[in-house]
């Protein structure tokens, strides 16, 4: 019997081919999708407690594929640690009243739970942040008890001191180097974790030099980690090298101009001071709305009545900026969640707000004028009408023009060119 030789080998190759197909294959389906770039991203501040009915990890991580399909890229966990019990406020208490930076609060679930959120959002293709609490602890907290009585300031009697009314809460003290060392580390567990770096709440209630320092350590093994100052100070930026601080005052001007107080001359005041003042590779965090003004100065759709879409625009389109979505946003939530007691959304849905943020975080995406820092392109003001402002961001192989009436009927339009 002879064998074909030549038929032989074409089977061979054939198998040899499809093996290499399937490998192929499978190797692109064990890759997560390519995260945006940073200064493209969208940020989301997640509500663990009020997310679901449950409030867990579990139940939240259940919902990655939705905010998958409304295009976010970095996800902002409110704090997830035990919160202390000697002065709570209300019956679930303050999550920035923190018993143990080391934990995750049990009404969230267990560490493990934890991990499983972080390996199916990196698996999606998110960044994951945490909020820092790095100025106060619980007055009962792990540190209170188990560290040298010098990490805390204290009054003549030696108790404790904190903040205006934050009576739950126990402030820590800078002077003492060991604190820094013990939040340096703190803070390191969980980047070993796995997460992708931090927001830090009231960054400029603590020394700069820290952040500084700290930043500095932990950016040597972790370069690619994201800081994220809730603060206005420049120095942030050009010393304590976060990427992104807050815009509150840009927040309080749109809130204005939705009352009828102000309009395009303090605008583009304020965009001219800002650039100024800030560095241009500065990240510039903008929003409608967050954990704080929703629960204490009300939703979006209070402050700013039916202007909200149009200032959600302006915080996707003006120059420097980095928008948040708060939770429950992209289905237009209107109510004020409790901030110490269980006040769940009861069920999501899509609607015409997850539409217009979808359209949103699209035009982000595909419009790299629209980054934030310095890769992004230069504004310009090219009309101004009555209260019409028309500008654009341009960069040489793109351009963004904006249109935002700041006044009934709070139209909008943004038109792209490459």
């Amino acid at each position: 019997m002879f064998m074909n030789l030549k038929n032989t080998k074409h089977l061979y190759m054939k198998k040899i081919f499809f093996a290499i197909g399937v490998v192929l294959l499978a190797l692109s389906c064990s890759q997560p999708p390519m995260q945006q770039p940073l200064e493209n991203s969208v940020v989301y501040e997640m509500n663990v407690r009020q997310y679901t009915p449950e409030g867990t990890f579990a139940a939240a991580q259940l919902q990655l594929p939705r905010l998958k399909k409304l295009g976010v890229d970095i996800i902002w966990l409110m704090p997830i640690y035990p919160i202390g019990v000697e002065g709570r406020k209300g019956t679930l208490g303050s999550y920035y009243a923190v018993k143990d930076y080391c934990a995750v609060n049990p009404e969230f679930g267990t560490l493990e739970d934890f991990d499983n959120f972080l390996a199916e959002a990196h698996k999606l293709g998110f960044r994951v942040v945490i909020d820092w609490v790095a100025n106060h602890t619980a007055p009962d907290a792990v540190w209170v008890t188990g560290r040298d009585p010098q990490w805390y300031e204290r009054d003549a009697e030696g108790n404790t001191t904190y903040t205006a009314d934050w009576s739950d809460t126990a402030n820590l003290n800078y002077e003492n180097k060991d604190v820094w060392n013990g939040m340096a580390q703190a803070m390191r567990f969980w980047m070993e974790r796995g997460i992708d770096g931090f927001r830090c709440d009231m960054a400029c209630e603590v020394p700069l030099e820290f952040w500084q320092e700290t930043i500095a350590g932990l950016r040597s093994d972790y370069p690619e980690m994201y800081m994220l100052a809730e603060g206005e100070e420049p120095l942030l930026h050009t010393l304590s090298d976060f990427d992104a601080s807050y815009s509150w005052e840009l927040h309080h001007l749109m809130n204005a101009i939705a009352r009828g107080e102000k309009n395009i001359p303090e605008l583009l005041e304020y965009i001219g001071k800002d650039a100024d003042r800030h560095p241009a590779d500065a990240f510039r965090l903008m929003f409608t709305s967050n954990h704080d003004e929703n629960s204490w100065a009300g939703t979006e759709f209070e402050r700013m009545g039916d202007a909200a879409k149009l200032m959600a625009v302006l915080t996707f389109t003006l120059p420097n900026g980095q928008p948040l979505i708060y939770t429950g946003q992209e289905m237009g939530w209107n109510k004020r969640f409790e901030f110490f007691e269980k006040d769940h959304i009861p069920a999501w849905e899509e609607n015409e707000y997850t539409d217009f943020y979808r359209w949103l975080i699209n035009i982000r995406h595909e419009n790299p004028a629209l980054a934030a820092g310095n890769n992004g392109g230069k504004f310009e003001v090219v009309s101004v009408e009555d209260s019409v402002l028309v500008f654009s961001r341009t960069l040489p192989d793109n351009k963004v023009i904006v249109k935002a009436e700041l006044k009934a009927p709070w139209s909008y339009e943004i038109i792209t060119e490459k």
